[in-house]
């Protein structure tokens, strides 16, 4: 459970215990403001968290006819996470991974207060070629689900192809790479596509099918391959997996479980891909 927004919590400082009979004597008699759904209670280092039920009006305070406890001190953390924006699903679902079975109640940036309550996130696989590292997709997505772009709890599993680690299979003089720009060394004759060079050793090109297919259009000849497109390693098993592909103009392509944005993505295109998955009910 994670409330909608900040503004529907609130914190009220009690001086009785935060037992089930003592919060349900203390929530006698009480009004809460019309937004209030939740209320975090504390007393002193203690903390317990209430669903509040309301008369229903037109008041800015409404009598609380009802409530119901989600957590009592011995299950409820409360941390102090000044750089939080505690609005976000994904930072919020990150803090409660740290602390399992609790209800998490944090104090985050402005001194907004929310909590976290028995929240299950969603699945999502990243799947990138690197070198660079970090690869760019996980760092879109990271920027996606972190800038405000997609109100899911989400932590993404990220998937790299290290396209470094392909070069033990390579049973030719020399390897290629299609761009200079990832940087990789190895223990032979190194190639980049993008330099068109003149080719002295015969080479195992590593890289997607549109550099295969560039070299082919360079050299007029099929090369030994290994295959590092991320969209031919992406596992049949359902899980919501979203891969970089050079065949995406803009926006992005939906296959079943796949989704598929340009090269030269943004952080929009990816955070739509990603909502896709998980369209609003």
């Amino acid at each position: 459970m994670l409330p909608g927004h900040c503004k529907d919590v609130s914190l009220r400082e009690v001086e009785h215990e935060l037992t089930v009979e003592a919060i349900a004597e203390g929530m006698k008699g009480r009004k809460a403001y019309t937004r209030t759904d939740y209320m975090v209670l504390r007393n002193g280092d203690d903390h317990a968290v209430i669903a509040l039920r309301k008369k229903k009006g037109k008041d800015l305070f409404q009598s609380v006819v009802g409530h119901k406890v989600l957590s009592l001190p011995s299950d409820t953390v409360f941390v102090h996470e000044p750089e939080l924006d505690v609005i976000n699903p994904t930072s919020l679902l990150r803090l409660a991974m740290q602390h399992p079975a609790k209800t998490v109640v944090v104090e985050g940036m402005f001194n907004h207060l929310n909590f976290v309550h028995e929240l299950e996130g969603l699945p999502l696989r990243v799947i990138d070629d690197v070198p660079p590292n970090p690869s760019k997709l996980s760092v879109l997505a990271e920027k996606a689900l972190t800038s405000g772009f997609l109100d899911l709890p989400i932590v993404p599993e990220v998937v790299d192809l290290d396209i470094a680690s392909y070069i033990k299979d390579v049973e030719t003089e020399a390897v290629m790479f299609p761009c200079r720009v990832s940087g990789i060394e190895a223990d032979m004759p190194v190639y980049f596509l993008d330099e068109n060079p003149e080719l002295i050793h015969e080479v195992t090109l590593i890289g997607c099918h549109l550099s295969k297919r560039i070299f082919e259009s360079l050299y007029r000849r099929e090369p030994t391959f290994i295959n590092v497109c991320p969209q031919d390693h992406v596992p049949d098993d359902g899980v919501p997996t979203i891969i970089k592909c050079c065949k995406i103009k803009n926006g992005f392509k939906a296959e079943g479980h796949l989704r598929s944005v340009p090269w030269g993505a943004t952080v929009p295109e990816v955070a739509e891909a990603i909502r896709s998955f998980y369209p609003s009910p």
